[in-house]
């Protein structure tokens, strides 16, 4: 039910504000794209999901360049900018959301546990955001809180946006 009423919320103020929305996702798989077009009408604000799982798939279709997988990972801060920035340059969107993370059960390290899932925000004209979120429970629950995390995050951009 959260996340509705979250795509509810976010669809009014994307078309108070006569903004289009794009997604960039990893770990989460096109769920927030799924999510948002649950609902009817979100053609109206809605632009297009991105779903770049592999580095490759982030270089190739968001322009993510290579040299950031190496030197930070693709689960770090420089990355869901890059991917959250090339969403809004490959589209006609003027704000994106991005998110790769460690979903588990497998995959995690010391350094970037399962549950760590970093998302970016890129809002046409203003400076990219990005944030860290440790999450817990499986991979579905770690996934279902990302989803809700990277809509809340839209709604925060557009709540402070003067668009």
């Amino acid at each position: 039910m959260e996340t509705e009423a979250l795509v509810v919320q976010l669809a009014t103020l994307a078309q108070d504000h006569r903004v289009r929305i794009a997604t960039a996702e990893s770990c989460t798989g096109g769920w927030v794209a799924q999510e948002i077009t649950a609902l009817a009408g979100s053609s109206n604000w809605f632009e297009c999901g991105f779903v770049t799982y592999s580095n490759e798939a982030k270089t190739q279709m968001l322009g993510v360049p290579k040299e950031l997988f190496v030197s930070d990972g693709a689960v770090s801060e420089a990355v869901v900018a890059a991917m959250a920035e090339g969403a809004v340059k490959h589209s006609l969107a003027d704000l994106s959301v991005s998110i790769s993370g460690v979903a588990g059960p497998g995959g995690g390290t010391p350094e970037k546990p399962v549950g760590t899932v970093w998302m970016g925000w890129a809002f046409e004209g203003q400076a990219t955001e990005a944030r860290c979120f440790q999450f817990d429970g499986d991979r579905q629950a770690v996934r279902l809180s990302a989803v809700n995390e990277a809509l809340k995050g839209l709604i925060k951009q557009l709540s402070k946006s003067t668009v």
